[in-house]
């Protein structure tokens, strides 16, 4: 079982080891770096091989059907540089990524970075504030379940996470658009049913802000709900795993509170796993923002991709791709550093 390196067993360490492990840090940064650049390149060669290893002409997938002769053909071709050898179409596409021009919507007929841009607020939004709410919700339910094993807490809240946990977020969605935003019975609805904004309200004005927040309550309660439940039951299996370790009888032997012991040792070395996990599932959360922005309309990268998938917008579609995995990498990375710090012995 992976246990933090506590204040004592820190001052039975060695000097020099424990100087060391300080030291280390910059290079176990540089490491964890140098793995996100390499993942990001991964991404970068996929996302351009990806429309170019399918069968047949790349101009016509893209276009798909919508050609009339052969001169639209040639244009298209032509304006996109799919008539060049590949290797320059692929240092093209590189110099053109990196100073962000991704292309033209074929559907919205403008710049991909600007359609990216616009959108990009909207998920942030959502999926920041439910990874939030989702971590300190989830973390807490677990403290607490997981100290008091067995409570009537404990039984409520883990029926509870597990039945959260086994419901799609477009199905929870869905059930809390019937029951707060239509309304059930005498029970009138509460929330809007999609979108972000009223009609004729100034999203920058104080109302327009509040208005925001109306139209994404319901979403954010979605997505917390969807990924509560999966936070509190990691952070509780990993503390009952703490709990039957040596060093909290220590702990509790030389004459440290209860609540000492549970927020300076136990919590402290079951957040290792939790911060893991945590930062791995931005991933699904990202996943889980395209079903929630499409049962909820809301105008973020979730619902732009599925409008690109439908056309299909494949510009759009590399674009979001490439957004998406930075985002995650990004995550990976800095939960890295996180736990770096919280276990010194990862940076050997």
């Amino acid at each position: 079982m992976t246990t933090l390196v506590t204040s004592e067993t820190a001052e039975s360490a060695a000097p020099e080891q424990v100087l060391s492990r300080r030291r280390g840090y910059p290079a176990y940064v540089l490491r964890k770096f140098l793995g996100a650049c390499g993942s990001l390149a991964f991404v970068l060669v996929l996302n351009f091989f990806l429309i170019r290893v399918l069968p047949g002409d790349p101009a016509r997938t893209l276009g798909r059907g919508r050609f009339t002769n052969p001169e639209q053909l040639a244009a298209f071709t032509k304006t996109y540089g799919l008539n060049q050898p590949l290797m320059k179409q692929f240092l093209v596409y590189l110099q053109n990524t990196f100073t962000g021009n991704l292309g033209i919507s074929l559907r919205y007929r403008v710049p991909v970075s600007q359609l990216l841009v616009d959108r990009m607020w909207p998920t942030l939004l959502l999926v920041g504030s439910s990874t939030i709410l989702a971590t300190v919700i989830g973390v807490w339910i677990g403290i607490i379940g997981a100290w008091n094993r067995g409570g009537k807490f404990d039984k409520i809240t883990t029926g509870a996470t597990l039945t959260l946990y086994s419901m799609p977020e477009w199905w929870l969605g869905l059930l809390l658009i019937a029951a707060l935003a239509v309304g059930v019975g005498p029970i009138p609805g509460l929330f809007p049913t999609g979108g972000l904004h009223s009609t004729g309200v100034d999203p920058a004005s104080l109302k327009g802000v509040l208005d925001t927040a109306w139209h994404l309550t319901l979403p954010v309660i979605t997505l917390t709900l969807a990924y509560v439940a999966e936070y509190s039951l990691i952070m509780r299996s990993s503390l009952l795993d703490e709990l039957g370790e040596d060093y909290l009888t220590t702990a509790r032997a030389k004459g440290l509170r209860d609540v000492d012991v549970r927020r300076k040792h136990a919590v402290r070395n079951a957040l290792l796993p939790t911060t893991t996990v945590i930062a791995l599932s931005i991933a699904f959360v990202v996943s889980g923002a395209v079903t929630v922005e499409t049962v909820f309309s809301i105008p973020g990268l979730g619902l732009l991709s599925t409008e690109a998938v439908s056309i299909p917008d494949y510009w759009v579609l590399q674009g979001t791709f490439l957004v998406q995995t930075g985002a995650v990498i990004f995550a990976i990375f800095i939960a890295n550093l996180i736990y770096g710090l919280l276990d010194p012995r990862v940076r050997t």
